[in-house]
């Protein structure tokens, strides 16, 4: 049933078990909440090898609704912040699809992933040869990281700007029946950030933390909230494509490059 406390991943306070909820419909596992910055950790995750018999699972059937959403709203932070025309990676990118969307808009957009096979994107994995990354972008990943720091880590090797999405841990910590981001049913979700486990982890590297609904960022530069909060609000009367009006969809030049051998 797990041991009373255990070392927080994050802050390396000691966490205290929370309470003990039923995994994959057949293990018991104990949850720790930490007081110090807020994380919520699952004990070591011993049932992950069958959790990710299937890296994508069956339940996530919003995957190319959120991949939609999170293409439309980062064109616009991109366009807005960062070299438009810099490259981009995108980590843990699943089958591919955001690599893909990113580039169909016009970014030189990159992908990664040793957990998934990359279907829609191949051809662009990244590489260290492919050089200077301005920012990477991460969605749906945070919570399945069984050492997030480690994650975080590689992440800010590529860059300092991180862009991703995780649902904040409410307060107080719901009960395993009241909050559904648990997923206790697939088991791969095992670390849960509040806004100050986040705010912490901003300190410890030296960035700022801007947070927006499930949409944050670590990075060093200064993030104009009131400008983005506005251009995600009003982006359907037509701001989005006036922003990207300089960029052109690399649709056509990725095929007619593999075409020739490239």
């Amino acid at each position: 049933m797990g041991e009373m406390t255990m070392t927080c991943k994050i802050c390396e306070h000691s966490a205290e078990k929370k309470f003990t909820a039923r995994v994959l419909n057949k293990y018991d596992v104990s949850y720790y909440h930490c007081s110090g910055c807020g994380f919520l950790q699952t004990e070591e995750p011993y049932w992950l090898q069958e959790a990710y018999s299937e890296s994508i699972t069956v339940s996530d059937t919003g995957i190319l609704e959120r991949n939609q959403l999170f293409a439309t709203l980062i064109s616009m932070l991109l366009m807005t912040h960062f070299n438009p025309r810099a490259k981009f990676v995108d980590f843990a990118g699943g089958y591919g699809i955001f690599t893909r969307l990113m580039r169909d808009i016009g970014f030189d957009f990159y992908w990664t992933d040793p957990m998934t096979k990359n279907l829609i994107a191949r051809g662009f994995e990244y590489q260290e040869s492919l050089g200077p990354i301005e920012a990477v972008t991460t969605f749906e990943t945070f919570e399945h990281l069984i050492q997030p720091l480690s994650d975080i880590e590689k992440m800010l090797k590529l860059s300092k700007n991180i862009i991703f999405s995780t649902h904040l841990l409410p307060d107080p910590v719901p009960g395993p029946g009241d909050w559904w981001y648990y997923v206790l049913e697939h088991g791969q979700h095992v670390s849960f950030y509040s806004q100050r486990t986040l705010e912490f982890i901003a300190r410890k590297y030296s960035v700022n933390f801007y947070s927006f609904g499930s949409f944050h960022m670590f990075t060093p530069i200064k993030i104009d909230m009131t400008l983005l909060k506005f251009l995600f609000r009003f982006q359907k009367y037509g701001i989005r494509k006036y922003l990207l009006r300089s960029l052109k969809s690399r649709t056509e030049s990725d095929f007619n490059s593999f075409r020739a051998g490239n």
